[in-house]
């Protein structure tokens, strides 16, 4: 017999609810939820769908994250291309694939674009607790915008999510932002910085000693508990902002104090990419262990530049879907039901073709309907159909016995309300009556 193959480890499957599954992880049926709440709340903000390839080139990572990024350096899907050796990775992250695309396609000659998107990224890590090889993200990013209002509404329609998903901001997330500054005020703290570091350099462990002079920024997000004092000492690149970057960020804060969103500022808040600039923020959760962070981003101004491309301010975020759903799940939080409403129990012998019928009638009125279908040993007895269809989760079972079908009928049985109640309804008014079955008891 041949060996049983399994996925790839920290790659995991998405599976149907009441499949058995070795790992609790969210079910289809959630993120189908999730996404519906994306749509929703990103339409409201004026943002549009795209898609990227899974399949970029190295070099695009490797320019527009940073060489010296653990991303980079340690986490990356790459490989050569068989066929023509272009060195080529599984998208670490959405951002840089998708200012490639605005790039080579020219996307802003007409103006400021608003996008999101959504799918699997790729970082070979060590798998825990939502934390994955394959992961997905939510995308959003606002390009050839500058002003601080974008900045602002990349954090609302982050709270906005929130508060479609059931999420309390402040209790079960609580946002954290900080100004990166321009690079000409990043250059002198990070030269002050360093002098700091050198002068301390016993304290600092083997990756920030490799870091010193080659990006010591990052340096602050260490998580080394050895070296939190060391940090909490250092150099705050608040303190070497000039005056527009510091308008800059006031300007943000002064949005989200109007409309009454809590914050903190983190001046250790550095995020794990080069290209960011001004305002960086991360909206963050005790419930998840050491995997803190649900969302982050900030604003990129240069790196459409540092691509290729004609210089245009940016600002986005991305947020991980897996964790925040184990978030939800952790919390207990209600998921809108994706049950069907109806369960049709077809007994044998029945017309298929006069049954099927009705159900694409009410389908089309927006019914969701599962019909009970034959398995290897035949479409069963009554009373297993109906166990079927109270394990489907559906509000109401329909039943076209042989009596009804007769009468042009069919009987329409609660299952969910405790009484068991039943009704007849008419065939050939089924668009008539379909949306008494949507009704959840």
């Amino acid at each position: 017999m041949a060996d049983k193959l399994s996925a790839v480890k920290g790659m995991n499957d998405i599976l149907p609810p009441g499949v058995p599954r070795t790992e609790k992880l969210p079910d289809s049926a959630m993120w189908q939820w999730f996404e519906g709440a994306v749509r929703q709340v990103l339409g409201r903000y004026g943002y549009q769908y795209l898609l990227t390839p899974i399949v970029e080139p190295t070099a695009l990572f490797v320019r527009g994250l940073g060489e010296v990024t653990d991303i980079v350096e340690k986490e990356m899907y790459s490989f050569t291309d068989s066929m023509n050796g272009d060195r080529l990775t599984l998208r670490p992250e959405a951002t840089a694939g998708i200012v490639r695309a605005m790039i080579e396609h020219n996307a802003l000659y007409n103006g400021p674009l608003r996008v999101w998107t959504v799918g699997p990224m790729f970082r070979h890590e060590r798998p825990q607790k939502g934390r994955y090889r394959q992961f997905h993200q939510l995308d959003v990013e606002a390009l050839g915008l500058a002003g601080p209002d974008v900045d602002a509404e990349m954090i609302l329609i982050a709270r906005a999510l929130w508060r479609e998903l059931g999420l309390v901001e402040g209790e079960h997330v609580r946002l954290e932002i900080n100004s990166l500054g321009q690079p000409a005020e990043r250059r002198a703290h990070r030269d002050a910085l360093v002098k700091y570091l050198e002068q301390n350099a016993a304290q600092l462990d083997a990756d920030a000693q490799r870091r010193l002079h080659s990006n010591p920024l990052r340096i602050l997000d260490s998580k080394n508990p050895a070296m939190q004092a060391l940090i909490e000492a250092a150099p705050q690149l608040m303190d070497f902002l000039g005056a527009e970057s510091l308008a800059h960020f006031n300007a943000v804060r002064g949005v989200l104090d109007a409309v009454g969103l809590q914050y903190r500022i983190n001046p250790r808040l550095v995020r794990g990419m080069d290209y960011y600039n001004l305002t960086v923020f991360e909206w963050v959760t005790d419930q998840l262990g050491s995997q803190g962070t649900v969302c982050g981003g900030g604003r990129y101004d240069g790196l459409i530049e540092q691509l290729g491309g004609k210089g245009a301010p940016a600002v986005g975020f991305g947020l991980g879907i897996e964790r925040l759903l184990l978030l939800i799940q952790a919390l207990g939080l209600p998921v809108a039901d994706a049950s069907p409403h109806a369960y049709a129990i077809v007994p044998p012998g029945a017309p298929l073709a006069r049954v099927m019928t009705v159900l694409e009638v009410l389908r089309v009125q927006g019914v969701r309907i599962q019909q009970h279908a034959a398995g290897p040993d035949g479409p069963g007895s009554m009373k297993s159909q109906f166990k079927k269809a109270d394990a489907s989760g559906a509000a109401h079972a329909l039943i076209f016995g042989a009596d009804e079908l007769a009468q042009g009928m069919v009987t329409v049985k609660a299952l969910r309300d405790g009484t068991g109640a039943q009704v007849q309804r008419p065939l050939a008014e089924a668009a008539a009556w379909a949306a008494s079955l949507q009704s959840t008891v």
